[in-house]
């Protein structure tokens, strides 16, 4: 189940949750370091993540920062954007965000069709 996040909400929404994954690639394999993106008008900086971050993001832009419950069975936030190399750090423009958790963990039991309580239908 994912509830969207506007993109001018995701400063605020950033604030209920702590250290994120950032997630890239340039290949076969996903690299993942963990980060404190700092909010920078519409963009997040990412102070230094490595070299091999950086690395993949001058092959590959497209990344993904995912974002841990911060108590159990609450949701998630993933937030997809494309990151650019300014020196040691890393610019991401978001693209993206959605609050997501997985329909059995709403509270209240879960509907014939799947749907718990902060589902959205779509159409």
């Amino acid at each position: 189940m994912s509830i969207p996040v506007a993109l001018p909400d995701l400063a605020s929404t950033l604030e209920r949750f702590g250290s994120g994954f950032l997630l890239t690639t340039a290949g076969e394999r996903i690299k993942v370091v963990v980060v404190d993106p700092v909010v920078e008008g519409s963009v997040l900086r990412i102070s230094d993540p490595g070299g091999g971050t950086r690395a993949n993001l001058a092959t590959n832009p497209v990344l993904t920062l995912t974002y841990a419950p911060s108590t159990p069975r609450e949701h998630a936030l993933i937030v997809d954007g494309t990151g650019r190399v300014d020196g040691s750090d890393v610019v991401v423009t978001p693209t993206g965000a959605v609050l997501h958790r997985p329909a059995s963990h709403a509270s209240g039991p879960v509907s014939d069709d799947g749907c718990g309580q902060d589902c959205r239908p779509i159409g």
